[in-house]
């Protein structure tokens, strides 16, 4: 049996520091199928920011990241996650009810950008 991860301030896990490392063994702890996705997002943010010169798109995939950790480490918000991706590509989902996922979504987007933010 294999025990279950020390939760903190509601979270499987404490919430990382803004450090591509601190990202990296996060995202491990939570979700290492995701790896490969973030080193490779991480290269195309660092190759974009050569070329244009500019740290945009290294704080944009930090952000990214970060927000996606947050929904992750915390059990409640991945559940509504879920929950609304399901409901939103579900073949028998009527017009409404992809809107109405859609806006549960962008609600459960908003609310982890707005933690990793505090």
């Amino acid at each position: 049996m294999t025990e279950r991860p020390e939760r903190h301030d509601g979270g499987l896990i404490p919430r990382p520091a803004r450090a591509p490392e601190a990202l990296r063994q996060a995202l491990a702890a939570v979700t290492p199928q995701r790896l490969e996705t973030m080193a490779e997002h991480r290269d195309r943010a660092v190759a974009g920011a050569l070329a244009a010169d500019s740290l945009t798109s290294l704080r944009a995939w930090g952000l990214t990241w970060l927000r996606d950790i947050e929904i992750t480490r915390r059990p409640e918000l991945a559940a509504r996650y879920r929950d609304a991706l399901h409901r939103m590509h579900d073949a028998r989902s009527d017009e409404a009810t992809v809107k109405a996922a859609a806006d549960d979504l962008s609600k459960v987007l908003d609310e982890a950008m707005a933690a990793v933010r505090q």
